[in-house]
C-alpha cells in the first residue's frame, strides 16, 4: 500500500511580512553590530534561526487562553491552570513561575549553590554554566565520549557517563554536590536526546548519595519524541507517559518555557521538596514576583499552560522534528558538514571541518555566522569557543570539542522553503570558504560573553 504524503498538522492562520535585504546591506549591518550577530536588527534578518526560545508561532488555542487571562496579583486563575498542568503532565507537586527559564535557575540556585560546590551534568548550557560560575562553584560535564564526535550516530549523545559522574561525586564529596543537572534534551551537546536507561542510571546514582536530580527541561518534550522513536520498549507509549515516567526519577526541574510550551516569555521551578520551595519562594518574592505570578502575566501563564498540552502531542513532535531533519537531509546532500544524528530542535553546522584552516582561537563558527549572514541573510548563533567563555580561574579561553554553528527553527513559524534558502546560502559560504579569515575579541564581558562582544577580522 502506498505511503500518504506528509504534512503539517496545522493550517496558517496569520503571517507577518518579512523583507528581504542586499549583501551590500547585510555586509553594512554586520560590520555596525561588532560581527556579533545577536547585534543585528531583527527586521535585517531574513530566515531567523538565532533560537528557538520565545520565537515559536502559538496556536488558536492559545491566543484565546489569552484573552481569558486572569491578571489578579495573587491566587490567579490562570497560575492554577498552569500549576495544574505541570502537576499533571510531571509529577512535581510545588510549582514557581519565573519570567523565563535563567531566571528559574537563578532562583532555584540561589537556594542551592555555595561557593566551591561542584554541579555535575550533560554539558551545561550556556545560563546554567553562568549562574553557577557566577556563584564561584564549578560546572563538570559528565557527557558520553561520543557526544564529542560529530560523525558517531549514536542514538542518545546527550546521555551523561556513569562512571565519570560517579566519580566525580566522590572525588568532590557528595556534601559538596548540590544537585546533578540533566539537560533533556542536551543543547550543547547538538540537541541531542538522553535515554530513559540513562535518566533511571543517573537517578539511582543519585539516590545512592543523596544528591537531588534536577531536569533543565527547555525540550523535554523533544526528548520523549526520541525515547519514543529510538529506545526499545516505548514505541507503543504516548508522549505524555513517556514524560510523565522521565521526570518520576527526578527531584525538581528547571523550565525555560520559550521552547516546548510553544510560548513567547515565561519559566517555571517545578520540585517535590517543600524545605527548597520554601527557600527557592523567598528568592522568587526577590527576584521574580509574588508566588502566583513570579514575572508572568496571566495570560502568559495561561498560553503557557495549553502549549504544555499542545506539546507533547505526537502529531506535533514529528512534524515539528520531522522539519529540523529535512533540513539537516538537504545540508548532508550538498555536502555541508553537520552534526549527527539530526538533533530535535536546531542543525549544527560543524564548523572544524567547514573551515578547517581557522584554528579554534580565531573562532571558526562565529566566522561561519557571520558569512552566512552576510550571503543569504540567515541568522545562526555560534555554539563553540565564544560561548565555552573563559576558565573562571586561569581566565584563558576553553576550547570545547565541538565548534558548531546553531540553525535553531522556531516552532511553527517556516516553510521548508525557508530551509532551502538556508541550504542556499550555506553552499554560497561554502564556495568561498578558502577566503574567509579569523576573528578576534576586540571587547567582552566577564561572563557570558556571546551575547555582547565584539570582533574584527584578522
Amino acid at each position: 500500500m502506498e505511503k500518504m504524503p506528509y504534512a503539517e498538522p496545522f493550517k496558517i492562520k496569520t503571517i507577518e511580512n518579512i523583507k528581504q535585504t542586499t549583501k551590500e546591506e547585510r555586509i553594512k549591518k554586520i560590520e555596525e553590530a561588532g560581527l556579533n550577530l545577536f547585534n543585528i536588527a531583527a527586521e535585517d534578518v531574513y530566515v531567523d534561526l538565532l533560537t528557538d526560545s520565545g520565537t515559536g508561532a502559538m496556536s488558536d488555542n492559545q491566543w484565546a487562553a489569552i484573552m481569558q487571562g486572569d491578571e489578579s496579583y495573587a491566587g490567579s486563575k490562570s497560575f492554577f491552570l498552569m500549576k495544574n498542568t505541570i502537576n499533571e503532565l510531571t509529577g512535581f507537586k510545588f510549582v514557581l513561575p519565573t519570567h523565563q527559564g535563567r531566571a528559574a535557575e537563578n532562583v532555584l540556585f540561589s537556594a542551592l549553590i555555595k561557593e566551591g560546590n561542584i554541579v555535575p551534568g550533560n554539558s551545561h548550557f550556556d545560563t546554567t554554566k553562568g549562574h553557577i560560575e557566577f556563584r564561584k562553584a564549578f560546572a563538570v560535564d559528565c557527557t558520553i565520549d561520543e557526544a564529542g564526535d560529530p560523525e558517531i550516530d549514536h542514538p542518545f549523545k546527550g546521555n551523561i557517563n556513569l562512571e565519570k559522574l560517579e566519580k566525580t561525586i566522590e572525588e568532590a564529596g557528595a556534601e559538596n554536590v548540590p544537585c546533578v543537572i540533566h539537560t533533556i534534551t542536551c543543547n550543547s551537546g547538538g540537541g541531542q536526546p538522553v535515554s530513559m536507561e540513562n535518566i533511571k542510571a543517573v537517578s539511582a546514582i543519585c539516590k545512592k548519595y543523596n544528591v537531588p536530580l534536577i531536569f533543565d527541561s527547555a525540550r523535554f518534550a523533544e526528548n520523549a519524541y526520541f525515547i519514543k522513536i529510538r529506545e526499545e520498549g516505548y514505541a507503543d507509549k504516548t508522549i505524555k507517559e513517556i514524560v510523565k515516567e522521565m521526570f518520576s526519577y527526578g527531584d525538581g526541574m528547571t523550565m525555560s518555557a520559550k521552547k516546548d510550551a510553544i510560548v513567547n516569555i515565561g519559566g517555571f521551578i517545578a520540585i517535590n521538596d517543600e524545605k527548597l520551595y520554601e527557600a527557592c519562594s523567598t528568592f522568587n518574592i526577590m527576584f521574580e514576583g509574588y508566588l502566583t505570578y513570579g514575572g508572568m502575566s496571566g495570560r502568559d501563564m495561561a498560553a503557557l499552560a495549553i502549549g504544555l498540552k499542545e506539546s507533547t502531542v505526537y502529531e506535533y513532535l514529528h512534524s515539528r522534528i520531522e522539519q529540523v531533519a529535512y533540513l539537516g537531509r538537504r545540508l548532508e546532500e550538498e555536502g555541508i558538514p553537520v552534526l549527527k544524528p539530526f538533533g530535535g530542535h536546531a542543525i549544527f553546522l560543524d564548523a572544524k571541518k567547514f573551515l578547517p584552516h581557522i584554528p579554534q582561537s580565531q573562532y571558526p563558527a562565529q566566522v561561519l555566522g557571520i558569512e552566512l549572514y552576510k550571503e543569504a541573510g540567515v541568522r545562526g548563533v555560534e555554539i563553540g569557543t565564544v560561548l565555552a567563555d573563559r576558565d573562571p580561574i586561569t581566565r584563558e579561553n576553553r576550547y570545547p570539542k565541538l565548534e558548531l554553528l546553531r540553525l535553531a527553527i522556531p516552532r511553527r513559524v517556516y516553510t521548508n522553503n525557508h530551509m532551502e534558502m538556508v541550504v542556499w546560502g550555506c553552499k554560497k559560504v561554502m564556495e568561498n570558504r578558502d577566503n574567509l579569515r579569523g576573528l578576534e575579541i576586540t571587547y567582552e564581558a566577564p561572563i557570558m560573553r556571546h551575547f555582547t562582544a565584539k570582533f574584527k577580522s584578522l
